[in-house]
This record gives structure tokens, sequence and C-alpha cells, in this order.
């Protein structure tokens, strides 16, 4: 579906409709007639909603909110009834896609209106008004700077001043406390629309919309875990023993969780910005550095883009319409507050494909912008088919095909797109290895802890009174990282990541970092490759890119399970390929790791 369809669920029908069913036993051609009117229109409707959702995001003030917020309410109204219609047709025989498309309606919701009119419009101003809060933040220093994400993400990613970063750090969590109350509320309205549809809560809704049982959802994401935490856990003793070296024992003690202001991402999410303190000389040259090399283009943003698309149309893919390049939202106005997070769009589910995206002259934009042009050929890809199976197979299969393509960002690849001179020898494997392992599997733990957190909260077992200790105690227990500076409860961490504020569910990134490297190694077998898998590129596999391109077309047609098996032969979500890529780093960091003492 669309990205705004996928984000705030807008599913629209008329009362209309419920007054024409009849009161009698459903029959199967009831269903099928309600099942053909609500597509339709969820077309037409769902078109409008993402031209008011782009214009708000794009153009942050009071006006584009309150239209935002008043598209959402409208559409949002008669989400619930359709979801609660739709139920009246779950004791029949229904042919497969019908059925398929009448669970989609009430399980692809990941905002729910309660049917109460009033509490509709708060729920719906809420969204609206918590996401353009996180847009509009910035922090002021004492000397009257004042700077926005973007530039304490800079910052935070290339300075080495740990007062400094400390001080940023908290500054940009300054603006989270005033979303506390905001966030208490919208949990409790989202709740009861999610209740009204038959969920437990809005978490349950979530995890039901992976083709399993809620809970069989939450126990697949720890057995994926369970796979691939040793490997974490060697990152995190590597990583801290190095930062104590260069920071001194006081600052990063080697026997607590890690400062979470001293690992070059304001979230500590992802560690490769501070690779140059982690690499120790045998293993720190990776022969290139690709910021560096970009830059000597003298590339714009656009010519930035124009790289991930070329990767796609060397597998077989179709240049990206006209109307892209003159659509889309490439570095950051000037003249007003937008919201930088990079994201892809598809406004009217055929070719109208776009990004929003302030991009930077970088090595991890240069990756990022292959993770939205994943999206936006999905998007195309799936574009013939019916409106409710237009989405990816599950949300980890969206957000882990560019990443499986930024995979095939080697040096063999770079210099097949004469950005490098030379492919640097194997000795420098070691390199590139813990290069990407700072960004890949240190992002796992937060990967899963985020939606933790809000099924928490959803289900009741944190209350208000203990949100941000909460928070810390799973960043804590799950990435082994505590804040820099004291936290309270006048705080509201969980509020200072773009998708809390914007009720993005999380657990897709943990699910698509390990479906990335399993569609990986599948696409290189395709494309006939044959040596290490971190090598492997598939840039100019026609083979590879038919392979994939015949998964991307079934969009939400199938159960995810089908998808899967069509590219890599099997059913089950499996850890082993991300191991088998980083195999020869984990030895790497086994070995680094002798006599020091390692957990927190």
């Amino acid at each position: 579906m669309h990205r705004h369809l996928r984000a705030i669920s807008c599913l629209f029908f008329t009362l209309a409709l419920a007054a024409c069913t009849s009161p009698d036993s459903p029959t199967v051609s009831q269903a099928l007639e309600f099942t053909q009117r609500a597509e339709s229109e969820l077309e037409r409707l769902s078109v409008e909603a993402e031209y008011a959702s782009w214009v708000q995001s794009n153009f942050i003030t009071y006006d584009t909110d309150l239209q935002a917020a008043t598209t959402l309410q409208r559409l949002m109204a008669s989400t619930a009834l359709l979801a609660k219609e739709a139920t009246r047709f779950d004791s029949l025989e229904l042919p497969e896609d019908v059925a398929r498309k009448l669970a989609l309606i009430k399980l692809s919701l990941p905002l729910a209106a309660p049917s109460d009119e009033a509490q509709q419009v708060e729920l719906t101003q809420l969204a609206t008004a918590m996401e353009s809060l996180y847009g509009r933040g910035q922090y002021c220093r004492q000397n009257g700077e004042c700077l926005d994400l973007t530039a304490m993400s800079t910052i935070m990613a290339e300075s080495r001043q740990a007062e400094l970063l400390a001080e940023l750090w908290a500054g940009w969590r300054t603006i989270s406390p005033p979303l506390r109350s905001q966030y208490k509320r919208f949990a409790e309205l989202a709740n009861a629309g999610a209740r009204e549809l038959g969920f437990a809560d809005l978490g349950a809704l979530w995890r039901s919309n992976y083709d399993l049982p809620p809970d069989e959802f939450a126990a697949e994401l720890d057995r994926l875990w369970d796979q691939v935490r040793p490997l974490y856990e060697a990152l995190h003793c590597h990583v801290r023993a190095r930062l104590a070296e260069f920071y001194g024992n006081d600052e990063v003690p080697v026997d607590q969780p890690i400062p979470a202001h001293l690992l070059g991402n304001m979230w500590s999410q992802q560690w490769g910005n501070i690779y140059d303190l982690v690499a120790p000389s045998a293993a720190g040259d990776r022969g290139f550095d690709l910021t560096t090399l970009l830059r000597q283009e003298n590339l714009d943003a656009r010519e930035m883009a124009r790289y991930g698309e070329r990767f796609f149309t060397s597998l077989g893919f179709e240049p990206l319409p006209d109307t892209f390049w003159d659509r889309s939202l490439f570095t950051k106005p000037q003249d007003r507050d937008v919201v930088c997070h990079a994201s892809a769009w598809n406004i009217d589910g055929k070719e109208d494909l776009r990004i929003k995206m302030c991009i930077g002259i970088n090595a991890e934009d240069f990756s990022t912008i292959h993770h939205e042009l994943g999206h936006n050929f999905y998007q195309r890809a799936y574009n013939r088919q019916p409106f409710l199976f237009q989405g990816g197979a599950n949300g980890g299969f969206h957000e882990g095909i560019g990443d499986t393509i930024a995979l095939s960002i080697t040096p063999e690849y770079l210099n097949q797109i004469e950005l490098l001179d030379r492919i640097p020898d194997a000795s420098a494997d070691l390199g590139l290895l813990l290069r990407m392992a700072l960004d890949k599997v240190a992002f796992l733990p937060f990967g899963l802890l985020v939606d933790r957190w809000r099924w928490k909260v959803f289900s009741g077992e944190v209350s208000e009174s203990d949100y941000n200790q909460a928070w810390w105690d799973l960043r804590t227990s799950y990435q082994g990282i505590q804040p820099p500076v004291a936290r309270s409860e006048s705080d509201f961490d969980p509020g200072a990541k773009y998708h809390v504020p914007s009720n993005t569910s999380y657990s897709r990134y943990f699910v698509a970092h390990i479906l990335q490297f399993q569609f990986h190694k599948a696409l290189c077998d395709a494309a006939g490759y044959e040596g290490p898998l971190h090598r492997c590129s598939i840039y100019a596999s026609q083979e590879a890119g038919t392979k994939l391109n015949d998964m991307l077309e079934l969009g939400t047609s199938q159960p995810w399970p089908v998808a899967l098996e069509k590219l890599t032969g099997t059913r089950e979500m499996d850890a082993s390929a991300i191991l088998d890529y980083f195999k020869p780093l984990q030895s790497w960091l086994e070995e680094q790791n002798q006599g020091r003492a390692c957990g927190w």
C-alpha cells in the first residue's frame, strides 16, 4: 500500500455502505461486493491523503498541520466502520484473495480510530502535532547558537570532544518532554481504537500484521535475536575497550554499559561514525573512504540519487519517471521547516514516486539513497496489484529491499562505476567488515527495543510514571549503553526518536536487518557469484534482477513466507546469512577480546 496508508491507516468508507448491508446472514457475493467497493474508494481517497501528508511534511505550518489532521480525522472516522464491517464476513468460506483483502483491512492498521467522533478528532490532532513538534525541534546553546537535528547529527558523527557530545546529546532531548503527556493520551486513544477492532491493544494489532499470532511473532523476534546476540556482544566488547583507550577509563568504564554519546549517533543505533576509534591498524585500512571519494566528484544531491537509480536499472528495472526528479525533496530548504527524516513515497499508487530527504554528500547518505529507492522500486513493482495488495510482503520486506541493494556497495561495485580506481586487496576486508558491522550489527538490539517499549506502554505494563526508566532499562539490557547525564521522569527520551512521535512501528527494521542478508545471499547465488559473501555485488546482474522483481511484484497478495520462498527457497526467516557474512570478523573480534572483561 501507499506509504501514507501504511503510516496512518487511511481507510475510508461511507456510512451508506453499512446501511446497504443486509442484516441477514452475510453471503459470499456481499463480501465480494463490499471488498470491491471498499477497494475502489480507498484507492481514490488515499491519493488525497498522500498529498496532504506530503505537503504537511514539506511545509510545516499551523495550516498544513490542521489540513493533515482534518483529513486524517475524516478518514480515520470511517476506518473503524470499515474494519468492523469486514468482520461480518469472518465465518464465510471465501475466495483466497477476498479473504486476504478483508484480513488486510483489519490487520494493516498501525493507527485505528475510536468510534467516538470527539476522540477521533483528538487522536488525529495529537498524531500530527507530535510529528510536527519533532520536525521543528532544535537546541539552542548558551552562546545563542541554535542547532537543528541535521546539524547536531553531523557534530555527533565527527566530534571527539566528550563534553560537547554530552551537551548535544542532552540538548536534543529537550525537545521531547512536551510530548510526554501527549503520548500518554495518544496511547489511550489508539488503544481504544484497537480494542474496538478486537485486539488487546495497539501493540497486539501491530504484531498481528505478520501472518502470525501476536505472541508467536514476538517469539520469532526473540529466536532471531538469540542467533545474532553473540556477534553483537563480541562487537560491543571490542568497541568499549577501544573507546576506553581513547577517552580513558573514567569516561568509559570497561565493566559498565557504554556511554551513549560516544557512539557517533544521536540514538547510539549505528556506530559507523566512530570507525576510526575502534579499528586497530592491522584492520584499519579499508583501502578507501567513500565519503572522500564522493566529495572528490563534486556531486550534488540529485547526482547522489542518480547513482541509486543506475544500480536498479543495471538489474533490468525501468528508470524512475521524470516526475520523480521534479517533485522529490533532495536538500533541506533554507526558508522553512521540513521533516528531514528520509522517506519514500508513491502518491498515486502508480508512477508518482518521490523521496523526501535532506541529502548530504557522504557515505551514509549514499547508502540511505539506495535504501529509499528500494522502497520506490518496490512500490512500482507491485503497482499492478489490486489496491489492497499494494504493499510489502511484510514491513521488514519493504525496509530490507533497499538495504539489500546497499550490501552490493562493495569495492568491486565502486570500481565498476568509476568512483574507485582500484579494488583494495583482500587484506582490507576486516576493515570493511568492521565498518559494516558498526552499522548493521550494532543496530540489531535497538531495532528490537523501540517496539518492546511501546508494546509495554500499550499493554499497560509500563505506566506514564515509569516511561523513561523503562526506556533506559531496555536500552541497557539489549544494547549495553547508558545515558551520559542523569535522566528522570521529567524527561521523555523515547520521544526524541522520530518513530515514536510519528507512530511508526519499528520491528520492521529489525526484521529488515535479518532479511537483507538472507536476500543478499539468494541474489548472489542467482547472479552465479562464488566467493566470500561480503565481497558479492549483484550490480548489472540481470538474473538477480529478474529474481528480485518476481518477488517484488507479489506485493502483499501472498503471506510473506510465500514471497520469501520465491526469492530464497525457504519460508523461514534465518539469521545464518548475517553470521556467514560477518564470520571472518567474528573470529577476529573473539581474538581481540581475549583477556577483556565483556558483558555489562
